[in-house]
């Protein structure tokens, strides 16, 4: 196979394993309250169900970021000393099946669980992902690459969307389809009852398929075949994923002390402060190991060695930054635009057009934003992007009060700068780290963040409370945005520098 078209194929492979992606973290919001309903349905008295599934929705959505943290390490651990072609197949196959397997859930505990373990796929799909792609592109096509994978996950939610607005259609179809190849009433109502969430969920099971385009087509990065030759990756060692567990797990308990069943605030204060810093120690212990055996080796240098640990530290930060202004108040606005002044338009109309309006910036915007990084340099780029996203946000949440032009135009400047940082990660945070310890790395600095985002989405209520409303509350959530303005000067500058 030629050079050319292998890259194109690792492109594609990416491409569209982030797009699933996407389009299944899109669909749990879409279908969850239908799923959660009516599994609670005979466990739960009628009065309490809002309640109960409004608890049990923000629990999973939680615990649902954990786990992509938590596969982002452990993938990107795979991913580096087993080869990335290997691990994406492995990452995917987990997404995939786990998805699938949810549609047959019993209980909401099941959901949970199985969301969890699906997140691990999902988070270890973009470390890898992002890995093999910039080490097979040449640097002139980098930011074009980077800014096609940063709007794969968009296009998803744009499908979501479409989804959304025609799912009445769309069940009607396919339970007729299912009526004519012999499917019985019974099946048809287990499948299609209820926002035929189990029906979707079960689908979901349909990237496992990549699989198979990845083994064949896909070849493995040239970079990281000279690192095995090399003896590099013979320094990582699995007993160091227990440090990645322990992470987990701590992380997981900080969900439980801010949920409806935890703590009061002191006490969840307390256990977020020790436990945050307890879970980036169990996430970093492989690849601290590991560069402490390069180094005793002699393979690596004292001062590489603390160049890659700044740079995991304050890689993880800045993506926590835009990932908590994402989770935390732009993902929340198709929800937040059923409150506004509808015009007799149906809620569920407004939400999906608001997902549409959201989604379709982030496409283009993420498309754009890497090039920026290429004519102006990283840290500008990303000081531009905090700028912006923070004056989108806030400009959206306070100005609209009712559904017209001006709330969609607004949407959609809120989503596609908000989603810019989605361009931008692809190209900056390969740049931060050697082909030896680049998966591990990048999926590190990325979803690490998602575990703050995590956390800081579970103050909504104290802050709505605290504040006077939601959209105060979105307000707050946008300004962690300054953070990022700071923060980004202590960066590394890595434009025009090779990758090593």
């Amino acid at each position: 196979m030629s050079s050319h078209r292998s890259r194109n194929m690792a492109l594609l492979a990416a491409f569209l394993g982030w797009m699933f992606d996407g389009f299944e973290m899109g669909l749990f919001p879409l279908i969850g309250p239908d799923a959660l309903k009516d599994l609670l349905v005979n466990t739960v008295a009628p009065e309490d169900m809002a309640k109960t599934v409004s608890s049990w929705f923000t629990v999973i959505i939680a615990t649902f970021l954990v786990g992509a943290a938590t596969g982002g390490v452990f993938f990107g651990w795979l991913g580096d000393r087993i080869g990335r072609v290997r691990a994406m197949t492995f990452s995917i196959f987990t997404y995939a099946i786990f998805t699938g397997l949810c549609g047959f859930a019993t209980e909401a505990w099941q959901i949970a669980l199985l969301r969890f373990v699906a997140s691990l796929g999902m988070g270890g799909e973009w470390a890898l992902g992002v890995a093999l792609v910039n080490e097979l592109w040449t640097k002139g096509s980098r930011a074009w690459v980077a800014g096609a994978i940063g709007a794969a996950a968009n296009i998803g939610y744009l499908l979501v969307a479409l989804l959304s607005l025609g799912m009445s259609a769309f069940i009607g179809t396919i339970t007729g389809w299912s009526t004519a190849l012999g499917a019985s009433d019974d099946l048809n109502k287990y499948l299609f009852d209820h926002g035929a969430w189990r029906f979707l969920m079960i689908s979901g099971a349909f990237p496992a398929i990549l699989i198979f385009l990845i083994r064949i087509f896909v070849p493995e990065s040239d970079k990281w075949e000279e690192e095995k030759k090399a003896g590099s990756t013979s320094f990582w060692s699995t007993p160091d994923l227990l440090g990645v567990l322990f992470g987990a797990t701590v992380a997981l308990f900080m969900i439980y002390a801010w949920s409806p069943m935890g703590f009061d605030a002191t006490w969840a204060t307390i256990v977020t402060i020790t436990g945050f810093g307890m879970v980036i120690w169990g996430f970093l212990l492989p690849v601290r190991r590991y560069l402490h055996r390069a180094a005793s080796a002699g393979t690596m240098t004292h001062d590489t060695r603390i160049t890659i640990r700044k740079n995991l530290l304050i890689g993880a930060t800045l993506a926590g930054i835009a990932l908590l202004g994402t989770w935390g108040a732009a993902q929340h606005a198709p929800k937040w635009s059923g409150s506004l002044n509808l015009h007799g338009t149906s809620p569920v109309e407004v939400k999906a057009y608001t997902q549409l309006a959201t989604a379709f910036g982030a496409c283009v915007i993420t498309l754009l934003t890497p090039v920026l990084a290429d004519i102006l340099n990283r840290r500008l780029t990303y000081l531009l992007c905090c700028i912006l996203a923070m004056a989108s946000s806030i400009t959206f949440f306070q100005t609209n009060t009712e559904i017209g032009t001006w709330f969609f135009i607004s949407a959609f400047l809120m989503g596609g700068l908000t989603a810019s940082f989605y361009g931008f990660f692809p190209l900056y945070l390969p740049e931060l780290f050697p082909t030896a310890v680049r998966a591990t790395g990048q999926g590190f600095c990325f979803n690490v963040g998602r575990i703050i985002a995590a956390v800081g989405g579970l103050q909504f209520a104290n802050l709505e409370k605290g504040f006077g409303g939601a959209v105060n509350a979105y307000t707050i959530l946008c300004s962690v945005y300054i953070v990022g303005m700071v923060l980004v000067w202590f960066a590394p500058e890595t434009k025009g520098k090779k990758l090593v």
